[in-house]
């Protein structure tokens, strides 16, 4: 059975100190209330282990924005998997529109770096969508099935049912636009039929699939109603608690 999930990408945000109200703040929540879905939060990597020392009395699970594609070495400024690991972070963001646009990752290295994760037992996030002019053309679903194929359709059965997908239309993310309830069951549905093809049916109703781009309190609970649509990977919503909690209480 599919996880319902709300997962918190923080981006480039916080200071030390306000991360960590923003994290005690997001626990008491949860120890107050039980929720339908798994609360994730992906501080920046210098917040890690003050999220997972949180985690570990609370319900609260931990992610990282990135990771390296690369095992260790000579790669200054790059996280490796088995540093989550040791940091008993439980999902990773990889495939991200912003890490795509400004640092020029392709889906072959986001290969590489579902299979790093799934190596040491972290649970890929992984993010794929359109831009509005692949949108306005029509080939938003054809970018969409080759972001897939490349960077997940070469994991096995069991590796791919670790997997969260993703879907965030980029013409959607930061700018207040969000895709319309149909239009996003839509493209789940899509997704979801795609992994069906390419490994079996089980498989795909088994898959986590998360919307994104420019969710909130007010359209959460319409956006989640959907068939297809298992929770949000929230962005700007998710840096005030109150903002976040009623979002993973919108099931």
């Amino acid at each position: 059975m599919r996880k319902l999930i709300v997962a918190g990408n923080w981006k480039m945000n916080n200071t030390f100190e306000d991360a960590e109200n923003l994290i005690t703040e997001i626990a008491s929540a949860l120890d107050e209330k039980k929720f339908k879905c798994d609360v994730v939060i992906c501080p920046p990597a210098l917040y890690l282990e003050l999220a997972t020392d949180v985690a570990d009395i609370s319900g609260l699970f931990v992610g990282a924005q990135n990771v390296s594609d690369k095992d260790s070495g000579a790669y200054t400024g790059e996280i490796a998997a088995t540093m989550l690991e040791s940091l008993e972070v439980d999902y990773c963001i990889i495939g991200h529109s912003e890490r795509r646009k400004y640092f020029g990752e392709k889906d072959e290295v986001l290969a590489e770096k579902a299979n790093k994760l799934l190596d040491y037992g972290i649970r890929p996030i992984y993010c794929c969508g359109e831009v509005l002019e692949e949108r306005e053309n029509k080939t938003h679903f054809d970018v969409v099935r080759q972001q897939l194929k490349n960077g997940l359709f070469h994991l096995t059965d069991a590796g791919f049912g670790n997997v969260i997908i993703a879907y965030e239309p980029v013409w959607a993310i930061g700018t207040g636009v969000t895709a319309s309830p149909a239009q996003a069951q839509e493209m789940h549905n899509f997704i979801r039929n795609l992994v069906a093809e390419n490994y079996n049916r089980e498989v795909a109703e088994n898959t986590t699939i998360l919307y994104g781009g420019s969710c909130n309190s007010g359209n959460a609970k319409e956006l989640f109603s959907n068939k297809d649509v298992d929770g949000g990977l929230i962005g700007g919503a998710s840096l005030k608690a109150d903002e976040f909690i009623k979002i993973a209480d919108s099931f």
